[in-house]
This record gives structure tokens, C-alpha cells and sequence, in this order.
């Protein structure tokens, strides 16, 4: 794709081979490794780094300060909050490589993470779910989670535009969305 169709900023680097989808912008002193694959309509702010094996779908939103580490995969409409960490190896040491150790982390669609959230690598963070400021994410987590604290814990639930659920009736109190719980699993609830 042509260099016009994407907008890198001058003061960023994107290695050759690294493939940038229509519309994406990649602001100030960010570096997109050759093997990266980033989706259309993207923004990655300033001082993102997205490694070699590392997915990012459509409409992605990364704040500043993110390393996206390879193995880290971020399906569309996404939201990276600013200086979010993901991780790639369990147990790193600087004197043993554990390259061949690395785990996939997948961000699945419509997700927001916070501001200083941490992601350890190997899990899996369900559709549409929230996680809060400096959670730290430890396991898996279902769709539409509200995740807080430290190791993180499910707080409740959200919306899929992204507002907390009453408990009583799981009706959004914005958009009015009704949503269902079953054996623990919540999904948009089908009109009769």
C-alpha cells in the first residue's frame, strides 16, 4: 500500500515489510517492526512500539507510551489506554532466553483497556470488556467484564457502548441494550 493511503510522522519509524492499513496514523516517535500487521482507521499515539508478530485490527486506538510485544493480538475497535502494558514470557530473566516461550495474548473485539493496566501475556480478554486503571490482568476475562484492581476482579458488567450495568435487569441505563446471564456467560439479550 502506498505511503499516501497511511500518515507516519516524521519522527517515527516503520520498518520495511511492516503492513499499515488505509486511514492509520502513526503519530510521534512510534517504531512498527518489519513483521507488524496493523489494520485500517488505526491511531497509535506517541512512543508506541508494535513488534514484529504483533496483530492489530481495524480501528484500533492506542494511547501513548504502548508496547504492543510480539504475539499480542488486537482484534478491531480496541481501545489501548495510555501507557497500558501487554507481556510476552511469564517468567523473563535477563540471562536466559526465553524467546521460544513467548504466549499469545488476544484482545478481542471492541475491548478498552486503562490507563496503566497491566495485561500478563497468555490470556485472553473477552468482547467488549473493560478493564480499569492499573489492573492488573492475570486470567482470562468474558465478555463484557468490568475488571478492577490488582490482581484484577470482576467488578460487574458493561455495556457494549461501554457503560456500566445495573445489576437489577442488566438494562443499559444509556442506550437502553438488555443483556442476559447464564452459567456466569452474559450476552445481548434476543427480543421476542
Amino acid at each position: 500500500m502506498s505511503q499516501a493511503a497511511y500518515f507516519v510522522h516524521p519522527s517515527s519509524f516503520l520498518d520495511d515489510g511492516a503492513e499499515v492499513g488505509e486511514g492509520t496514523k502513526i503519530w510521534h516517535f512510534s517504531h512498527v517492526l518489519a513483521g507488524a500487521k496493523i489494520g485500517k482507521r488505526c491511531s497509535l499515539g506517541q512512543n508506541v512500539n508494535v513488534g514484529d508478530r504483533a496483530v492489530l485490527g481495524d480501528n484500533v486506538r492506542v494511547q501513548n507510551n504502548v508496547s504492543i510485544y510480539d504475539d499480542v493480538e488486537i482484534e478491531d475497535d480496541v481501545f489501548c489506554g495510555p501507557s497500558c502494558v501487554f507481556t510476552n514470557v511469564v517468567n523473563p530473566r535477563a540471562f536466559v532466553s526465553r524467546k521460544h516461550d513467548y504466549r499469545t495474548t488476544r484482545i478481542r473485539k471492541g475491548s478498552s483497556i486503562g490507563a496503566n493496566a497491566t495485561i500478563v501475556c497468555g490470556v485472553t480478554l473477552g468482547e467488549y470488556c473493560f478493564i480499569g486503571a492499573g489492573a492488573v490482568v492475570t486470567r482470562d476475562v468474558p465478555d463484557f467484564a468490568l475488571m478492577v484492581g490488582t490482581p484484577a476482579r470482576r467488578k460487574g458488567w458493561v455495556c457494549k457502548c461501554g457503560i456500566p450495568l445495573k445489576s437489577e435487569g442488566l438494562i443499559c441505563p444509556e442506550c437502553g441494550a438488555k443483556y442476559q446471564l447464564e452459567a456466569g456467560i452474559l450476552s445481548a439479550r434476543k427480543e421476542e
